[in-house]
């Protein structure tokens, strides 16, 4: 049986103004899928809906919503809204983190040795043999968001894309969207022009907090930017309990890694 999509009498709910919007609704006919039923749905309903019917002003579809109605009928509702307007802003945030490999671990809560034998001491090293520390891949704290403006043609200026170059893969030099100094990091941004004649950007960042007094094994009182690297030096030393030679940390180092930029220079 073939899949029929009828637009319905109670159709073309409009609304004009400042954020114009229309919301077309459908029966689809024919099959109990959802997909199906969807799928014949966006391939009927227009891609842009004309505003005014004067083929000037066209609102581009947004969303594509199917409901059951019954035995292989449903109910489709397909929405067209305005893009943004000049001086309006999107944001997104992601909190899914990064992954980082670690050697030392924050506390060793068991170590069982060999026959009642006391296990060697390696002071929190992961992964220790007699030669390496392997450590593991973990997943830590970084906060990616995004924005999105659209900014007028004037101020997209050649040195305004200048500064977008100069600041990507820089950490912020001072504070900023309420982040400390050295917290956030700029990722980039990417830009078109828009048929009105202003630009859509989009801003991305990830940020990681600041530390500080952190310890690795007995090392103590580290402090660490959110964006510097630690990394832990170790040497073979003797533990007299077990009777063995391990590795254990004996130095630790904060690394600047990125350059620091006035990411306020992106005004935003």
């Amino acid at each position: 049986m073939p899949v029929t999509v009828d637009e319905k009498f109670e159709s073309r709910l409009v609304t004009t103004g400042q954020n114009p919007s229309a919301e077309l609704r459908y029966n689809v006919r024919g099959t109990n899928d959802d997909v199906q039923a969807r799928s014949a749905l966006a391939a009927a309903a227009p891609a842009g809906f004309d505003l005014f019917g004067t083929g000037l002003v066209f609102l581009p579809r947004e969303t594509v919503t199917i409901q059951p109605a019954g035995d292989r009928l449903w109910e489709g509702i397909v929405r067209y809204a305005s893009t943004p307007q000049t001086n309006e802003s999107v944001f997104a945030f992601d909190t899914g983190g990064g992954t980082q490999h670690i050697a030392q671990s924050l506390q060793t809560v068991g170590a069982y040795g060999s026959l009642g034998q006391p296990a060697p001491n390696f002071k929190g090293a992961i992964g220790a043999t007699a030669d390496s520390v392997e450590g593991v891949d973990i997943t830590v704290p970084v906060y990616q968001f995004s924005e999105t403006h659209y900014i007028d043609d004037a101020y997209i200026t050649p040195a305004y894309k200048g500064t977008l170059f100069a600041l990507t893969g820089k950490v912020n030099s001072g504070p900023f969207k309420g982040f400390a100094q050295g917290e956030c990091l700029f990722l980039g941004a990417s830009g078109q022009k828009r048929g009105s004649g202003d630009w859509e950007i989009n801003y991305r960042f990830a940020a990681s907090p600041n530390v500080t007094g952190l310890a690795v094994g007995d090392i103590v009182g580290i402090n660490k930017r959110g964006w510097e690297y630690l990394w832990v030096r170790y040497a073979d030393e003797e533990d007299t309990v077990a009777k063995a030679l391990v590795k254990r940390p004996v130095a630790a180092y904060v690394e600047q890694v990125y350059p620091y930029g006035d990411l306020n220079a992106l005004g935003i």
